[in-house]
């Protein structure tokens, strides 16, 4: 197996876990055993960013196997440099803790190879793209584009892809783009070979648009019409999906992502989650995946042998580069609510069967993370969790909200009372012009970084990718400080400071998977997952950091990237 057993267990309280850490920490600094033999590898004369509790700076780091032996000035580091000790000359570069996204769904991206226009703040530019990737497409191959990108974010034409213009430029492979969870813009070819044409009838929560002659148009709307173009296109065999996943974890690691929580989620299968196994167990799988197993229910009939699942599962069974760590996302598909909406309506028959649900996780000691965002669902959901704890308590589960678009102090406080986290995310990159009009003058708060930072709570940031945002983590860091989507239109006005949002992204978020004392800082004891940036994260302009890229990402102590 590809790396060591977490030596974390749950604890009882965050300043238990603080104080544990702290201490492994330091029995791991005066420790003979890390101190006597050489270094295998020893980075020098760098601004090397810990993170760590006093955010302490540094320039360099001493590597043994998978983990940090030692930070300091050069002359500390080097005094561990042996015969076959490797001495990286960091030249100034500046150093941060590998990046780990408390809310993402990569265990399904691979299922293809995706055309992805993350980031792309041009139409015109992803016509060019999508064009390119027509000419080196064999005959017949889809093309797919699974969300990650929104019409609003084009500044030069924000609009989609009309059906005669996919035609002219693929004529013989199908194309699939779809713009977050709201439509899929297909051509001919695509319709065809997913067998939608005029008799075709709406597929559940979606719709199928037609012209005046009944003829489908190319476009399928509604998150049950995407979800229905999604499950059409054929999947790889065992073969092509692990080499596509050792592509899409590549391109983390390009990123700058080290490690993830993921949330599972649409048409997620076995296959999905074996193709990651079997990587990890061959020592290949260069990013950690702590995941929570998905079953979404939508009739108490579903959620009783949902319920007798619970009861037989047995997280914490892998090891720190792919690990089942308990249970979510959507727990109750009735009490599920939608970033674009704002009618959602609480009814106690719903949050009924989300109680049992709750109830179930909670006796069987496991974690749980939520999907929760709008206010009202908010209120409704921590009145169930405050009466389950009088009953089986959750203190020290370390249950996570996420999202939280619209939480309130109030509820914050309460989250913080039943010892809860709050997890935060980058959705309004690509969704935040559509969130104001959906929900106005209070779009500018959601999410309420600052309120949430201010309020104290143990809280991360992460993405939600890869559908409903995108997934490179100097994004989400850029929009938390600037409150920018992608094409540089201002959307949020509740933004927080470089180091504030980097801690989030980093030691906070090492809680959220059971790893802070394994990841999170740059600190003696802990993996080696660090990155060397290409700029200064602390002194770029604001608007350069969504474009600070790794020179070399390290994931327990082996160099998974380096920039060509």
């Amino acid at each position: 197996m590809n790396g060591e057993r977490a030596g974390t267990g749950i604890a009882s309280s965050p300043a238990r876990i603080l104080s544990a850490a702290g201490a492994a920490l330091l029995c791991a600094i005066a420790s003979p055993v890390l101190a006597a033999d050489p270094a295998d590898t020893i980075l020098v004369n760098g601004k090397i960013v810990t993170v760590d509790e006093r955010f302490t700076i540094a320039q360099g780091v001493a590597i043994r196997g998978q983990r940090i032996v030692a930070v300091g000035n050069n002359a500390d580091v080097l005094e561990l440099q042996g015969k076959g000790t490797k001495v990286i000359d960091l030249k100034k570069q500046t150093v941060i803790p590998g990046l780990i996204d408390n809310h993402a769904h990569f265990i399904r991206a691979p299922e293809h190879e995706e055309l992805r226009l993350d980031g792309v703040a041009s139409r015109k530019r992803a016509l060019e793209m999508l064009t390119g990737r027509v000419r080196s497409a064999r005959p017949g191959e889809w093309i797919v584009t699974l969300g990650g990108w929104s019409e609003e974010q084009f500044t030069d034409d924000p609009r989609g892809f009309p059906l005669e213009e996919l035609d002219r430029i693929a004529p013989d492979n199908p194309v699939v783009l779809q713009a977050v969870y709201n439509q899929s813009y297909l051509n001919s070819a695509a319709l065809k070979a997913a067998g939608i044409d005029a008799a075709t009838p709406d597929p559940r929560g979606g719709r199928i648009e037609k012209d005046a002659g009944g003829r489908p148009t190319g476009v399928v709307r509604s998150a049950g019409g995407v979800a229905y173009v999604a499950a059409q296109i054929p999947l790889p065999d065992m073969e092509q999906w692990l080499a596509n996943v050792r592509k899409f974890v590549a391109g983390l690691n390009a990123m700058g992502i080290t490690a993830w929580y993921d949330a599972g989620g649409r048409g997620m299968s076995d296959k999905h989650y074996a193709a990651y196994q079997a990587l990890a167990e061959r020592g290949e799988l260069n990013a950690r995946a702590f995941w929570t197993t998905i079953r979404q229910p939508a009739t108490p009939e579903q959620v009783d042998k949902v319920l007798a699942e619970i009861q037989q599962h047995r997280p914490f069974q892998g090891n720190d580069y792919f690990e089942n760590i308990g249970w979510g996302e959507s727990l109750y598909q009735p009490a599920t609510t939608n970033l674009l909406r704002n009618d959602f309506v609480v009814k106690p028959e719903d949050m009924r069967e989300v109680r049992r649900i709750m109830q179930a996780i909670a006796e069987s000691g496991m974690f749980l993370n939520a999907h929760v965002e709008m206010e009202n669902a908010i209120d409704a959901y921590l009145a169930e969790l405050e009466e389950l704890n009088k009953v089986e308590p959750i203190k020290g589960l370390r249950w996570v909200l996420s999202h939280l678009d619209q939480v309130s102090d109030a509820q914050l406080a309460r989250m913080k009372k039943l010892g809860m986290y709050a997890g935060l995310h980058s959705r309004p990159l690509i969704q935040g012009a559509l969130m104001h009009k959906v929900h106005g003058e209070r779009a500018w708060d959601m999410p309420p970084f600052k309120r949430v930072q201010d309020s104290g709570i143990v809280w991360g940031l992460g993405s939600d990718a890869t559908a409903v945002t995108t997934s490179n983590p100097f994004y989400t860091l850029w929009f938390a400080v600037t409150g920018r989507m992608v094409g540089s239109r201002k959307v949020n006005r509740q933004t927080i400071s470089r180091e504030q949002a980097l801690i989030a992204h980093t030691r906070s978020n090492a809680f959220f998977v059971f790893q802070e004392s394994n990841l999170g800082s740059i600190q003696p004891g802990k993996y080696a997952d660090l990155l060397v940036l290409d700029r200064d994260y602390f002194t770029v302009p604001a608007q350069q950091i969504k474009d600070i890229k790794p020179l070399m990402t390290m994931v327990g102590g082996k160099i998974v990237y380096r920039a060509r």
